[in-house]
Order: C-alpha cells, then sequence, then structure tokens
C-alpha cells in the first residue's frame, strides 16, 4: 500500500489514525533518508497515543521511552549512529515482546537480524520538498491487520 501525504499536516493526520489502530506489542520499523519524516511520525502517533512529554529525535540517546494512554509506552529507538546491535540485542528482544510497548524503530537496517517477523515497515520517500509517499509493508498477521485498518 502507498499512502502520498502532501505536507506536514497529512503527515500528521497519517501518524495519528495510524495511533488510533495500536494497543500494545506493536513494532512499527521506519525507512528513510534523513529529514524524510521519520521523527515527524513518531511525534505525531505519540501525541495521539497521550504522550505528556514532547517527542525528540533519539539519535544521540539511541532511545526514548514516553509512558502514553492505558498504561502503555512508546519505545522510539534511532539507531543511526550505530554499526551493530551489539548489546542491544537482549534489550530489543524483551522490548519486542512486551505487550505493554509499542515500538518505533528507526534505521532498523542495523538491527535486522533481531526484528521479530511481525512488524510493520512504513518507508518514507520524499518525492519533493514537502510531500512524502509512505510505503506500507505488513509482515505479520498483527501489522497485516493495522494495514487493512489504514
Amino acid at each position: 500500500m502507498i499512502i502520498e501525504v502532501n505536507n506536514i499536516l497529512e503527515m500528521n493526520a497519517f501518524g495519528k489514525r495510524l495511533a488510533k489502530l495500536l494497543h500494545g506489542g506493536e513494532v512499527i520499523e521506519l525507512v528513510g533518508d534523513v529529514g524524510s519524516g521519520k521523527t515527524t511520525l513518531t511525534k505525531a502517533i505519540a501525541l495521539e497515543l497521550g504522550a505528556q512529554e514532547e517527542v525528540q529525535s533519539p539519535s544521540f540517546t539511541i532511545s526514548r521511552i514516553y509512558p502514553v494512554r492505558d498504561g502503555l509506552r512508546l519505545v522510539h529507538y534511532d539507531f543511526y549512529r550505530l554499526h551493530d546491535a551489539g548489546i542491544m540485542k537482549q534489550e530489543l528482544d524483551e522490548v519486542f515482546r512486551d505487550q505493554t510497548t509499542i515500538t518505533v524503530v528507526e534505521w532498523g537496517d542495523i538491527v535486522s537480524d533481531v526484528l521479530p517477523p511481525d512488524r510493520l515497515t512504513l518507508t518514507i520517500v520524499p518525492p519533493s520538498e514537502v510531500t512524502r509517499r509512505i510505503i506500507v509493508e505488513a509482515s505479520g498477521p498483527k501489522s497485516r491487520k493495522i494495514e487493512k485498518a489504514l
């Protein structure tokens, strides 16, 4: 499935629509170049989930955790500065299995061998300065259910 967004308002609307479909245990992999909108999308998801803290890119900290609605938490990873998963593998395995966690992973190719088989991959391609093409790929039953509902 391909979703076209023409501006930041539409990107935010897409993020909010996606967030309404998340109930815990989901893994969302965001793929795209620097500046494509990965963190912008994560901010919209977090806002709709009820995060009280402003979402910041975890490029320098690797991860950030935000308490959200219904006792859930949003864990946002950015592996841009890592060369391999290393000691993160055990933590990631635990987080991916936690049904009270919604996980968003930027630059997931670094940890591809640890990513769960059932995840929603969103590839963000910027055809212009303001427009984005979001390619949605589901790889398991949970993520396929979300894809169909989008």
